[in-house]
């Protein structure tokens, strides 16, 4: 037994823990969770758990259902919503088919795979998210528009707002299971807010965007309030995106700086915005999963929907801050395109991907847009070779069914899960009679 396991059972015992949650997610990012007991935690370690994979979206099929999780003992928390005697912890699992190999159906091991791979080259892949959520009062009525918390826009403090309480509280929640909060604001849209999560290796990152969400929800609970991650839930407000920052280190040196070029950008960063540019139809239906997610992308809001970089541009995909020019480690870029209802790991996964292309077949990057992307007609983004992301999921669907890329990244069980998963969504979302269509048509046809 090594010493983090070791760990994790001695604090069991000191604290008090009664349940220990294992926790992982299905193929779209659904969080899953089955207890163990304590007694039962050190043969877990060893052998795994077992369940029926054939219950869980995308695992596996019924006729080959027997699965294992394995808990990270890297992951231990004890969850501070679930009281203090007797405590419940929870940890991260690892899918595991009956012979103790890795599952290919994990999300978590997609992104282990991708970040093997950028080992090989040499990187270690860091990430920043900027997530944000909806904040509505309750109840929610099926049918109905959902009401905002609060009437506040970007940046505003509200005197004795419930936002800024939510916030606080679950930033104290956070911290306390060990995800580090950089900033949190107020954003732009009545009940919107906004909070950012520190740089981490992107494995550790998509593990807390997991807990981030668990926790908003929960907290959310205790403030008589409802938490949405949902893209777009308001036609006339801007959606939620979760920007994030990446970045690529060799040993203790970024990769992604270079004084003195232009905007201290090296060779390498330049190769990985490219090759995030160049697949990145291909990669969107990953990043934004959900028909939803394009009404954010195409609602304007600053969102980002055609293909191009700009340097502190927030309507390009792809932007370069220049928050300290001067400063070596803050060399990096921010993504703009995700959600924060993606599944982190096969996003992170396929961003990875992307860039790590750009660098091995050394693509050139194309000029920047200097302008507002959304202000230029289709013409003159045309003119100047700027194209337009995916429109709707059906679309995003067909590039992503085309790309080599994806399939080698999510491999081809998750790779084909994933698709029929997405078409079955779609085909779903298409026989729908929307309030537009009856609002619109039924009085005048």
């Amino acid at each position: 037994m090594d010493r983090q396991q070791e760990f994790v059972l001695r604090t069991i015992e000191e604290r008090d823990v009664r349940f220990v949650r294992l926790w992982f997610t299905d193929v779209l990012g659904t969080l899953k969770s089955v207890a163990v007991a304590p007694a039962e935690l050190e043969g877990a370690f060893e052998e795994g758990l077992g369940f029926d994979g054939s219950a869980i979206e995308g695992f596996t099929r019924v006729t080959e259902s027997d699965m294992l999780v394995r808990p990270d003992p890297s992951t231990f928390q004890v969850l501070p919503w679930r009281g203090s005697a007797p405590a419940t912890a929870r940890m991260f699992g690892d899918i595991l088919l009956p012979d103790g190999s890795a599952s290919y159906a994990d999300p978590r091991y997609v992104l282990k795979r991708a970040l093997a791979k950028a080992a090989d080259m040499g990187f270690s892949f860091y990430t920043h998210p900027e997530i944000e959520f909806f904040l509505f009062k309750t109840p929610l009525r099926p049918g109905q528009v959902p009401e905002p918390l609060d009437q506040a826009g970007y940046f505003d403090h509200v005197p004795q707002g419930v936002g800024q309480d939510f916030r606080r509280l679950a930033i104290t929640m956070l911290e306390s299971v060990g995800i580090s909060v950089e900033f949190s604001h107020h954003e732009t849209a009545p009940g919107q807010n906004e909070i950012d999560l520190r740089y981490a290796d992107a494995l550790s990152t998509a593990d807390n965007i997991m807990t981030f969400r668990t926790v908003i929800k929960e907290v959310a609970l205790q403030q008589d309030c409802f938490a949405s991650f949902m893209p777009k839930p308001l036609a006339r407000s801007q959606g939620s995106g979760m920007h994030t920052h990446l970045s690529l280190f060799e040993g203790d040196r970024n990769a992604f700086y270079e004084a003195g070029a232009p905007y201290q950008l090296s060779k390498v960063a330049r190769q990985f915005i490219a090759g995030l540019l160049r697949h990145g139809s291909e990669i969107v239906a990953v990043t934004n999963q959900w028909v939803n997610s394009y009404k954010r992308l195409w609602g304007g809001g600053e969102a980002p929907a055609h293909i191009c970089w700009g340097h502190n541009n927030g309507s390009a995909m792809v932007r370069v801050p220049m928050y300290k020019p001067t400063k070596e480690n803050s060399a990096r870029i921010e993504v703009r395109t995700l959600d924060p209802s993606c599944n982190p790991y096969l996003a992170f996964a396929v961003l990875l991907s992307a860039g790590l292309k750009g660098i091995e077949a050394e693509y050139e990057l194309p000029d920047e847009a200097e302008d507002d992307v959304w202000a230029l007609t289709d013409g003159e983004r045309a003119a100047v070779g700027i194209e337009p992301l995916p429109a709707s999921l059906h679309e995003a669907i067909a590039a992503m069914e085309r790309s080599d890329l994806v399939a080698e990244t999510l491999g081809e069980h998750v790779f084909d899960v994933f698709l029929r998963n997405k078409r079955r969504e779609w085909l779903d979302y298409r026989a729908q009679v929307t309030p537009f269509e009856l609002e619109r048509l039924l009085p005048i046809l």
